[in-house]
């Protein structure tokens, strides 16, 4: 067993090496945005799972009395009136696509990397799972939010299901102004009770920030295009691949920020907390992130995104094309 466990761990440590070493020889060259690699793919992905129509839960959508599916269970659900009426009334992106998008994940390597002007001179911000924005954080990963990531665990974990005092949860969701709070709330049936009392909450509250849900018909479908391009389907697909195949869908320059999954900086060699803002590690074995950084590292390459991995220089107001 001691064995067994001994060659896992240096085949992880092999992995890890080549993957930093992979991430060096590439940022060695100029990155140059692909336009045909990227529109390849996005017609790829609006055919496949079209996020401009699918990808939230709207009233025009998901109908009242209609029966949802569970992406992540088989558990079904009829649309009740009051559950519909937490559905985004109208369509959340216009059918115009953005030009420029950051996705923010929440990995150490922002640790002082001085990203937050960059990050916030987007046309679009995207953040995953409600991340602290506040006091010094903000110059390395900024404060504007468009759209804001409400992970189940967050409201369990954090602030106990809502079942007590409700005011932690309504202070810090005032942090993202009027953002789209985007939830799995359908994903699986356990969370759908608590992750509506944070909408009702919000509604309470007369917060600015607008909950909605993610559909499960354009998960399912987001997970089987992934499978298609070598994931494995029995991996949960992260909340950040999932914001960035839909700004991959919805905008013509996606830039990533706090993508990377070891805890080494690729470029320092220093040692790296696992969020930017704690160490708390996530639950093994639910997602493949080595596999989906590599997917990203590839899609870098072929110049269908910017992967930023390091300091950030002041932003050129996102001159993509020189």
């Amino acid at each position: 067993m001691t064995h067994s466990r001994q060659s896992k761990s240096t085949s992880t440590e092999t992995s890890r090496r080549n993957v930093i070493q992979q991430v060096l020889d590439i940022y060695s060259q100029a990155w140059t945005k692909n336009k045909d690699n990227h529109r390849q793919l996005q017609s790829k992905l609006s055919f496949k799972c079209n996020g401009f129509n699918d990808g939230i839960i709207t009233q025009a959508n998901t109908p009242l009395m209609s029966v949802l599916k569970y992406d992540g269970d088989k558990a079904t659900v009829n649309v009740t009136e009051e559950m519909f009426n937490t559905f985004a009334k109208n369509h959340p992106f216009s059918n115009r696509r953005l030009d420029t998008c950051a996705v923010v994940g929440n990995g150490g390597i922002l640790s002082n990397s001085g990203c937050g002007e960059a990050i916030d001179s987007a046309q679009f911000v995207i953040r995953c799972n409600m991340p602290p924005l506040e006091g010094n954080f903000s110059k390395d990963v900024g404060t504007k939010s468009d759209i804001v990531t409400a992970n189940p665990s967050i409201v369990v974990d954090k602030y106990g299901k809502l079942l007590k005092h409700r005011r932690p949860f309504v202070d810090h969701a005032r942090l993202y102004g009027d953002a789209m709070l985007l939830a799995p709330t359908f994903c699986y049936s356990h969370n759908t009770e608590v992750l509506l009392r944070a909408f009702y909450t919000i509604q309470d509250a007369e917060l600015p920030i607008q909950p909605v849900s993610m559909n499960p018909v354009y998960l399912k479908n987001l997970v089987e295009f992934w499978t298609s391009h070598g994931l494995n389907p029995k991996k949960r697909l992260s909340t950040g691949l999932m914001m960035t195949s839909l700004a991959l869908e919805i905008c013509d320059n996606v830039h990533l920020y706090g993508f990377w999954p070891f805890d080494q900086h690729p470029h320092t060699k220093q040692k790296l907390i696992h969020h930017y803002y704690d160490n708390k590690l996530p639950v093994p074995g639910v997602h493949s992130m080595s596999a989906e950084f590599k997917l990203l590292l590839k899609l870098h390459r072929e110049g269908v995104l910017k992967l930023h991995l390091g300091q950030c220089p002041p932003p050129r107001r996102w001159r993509f094309f020189s």
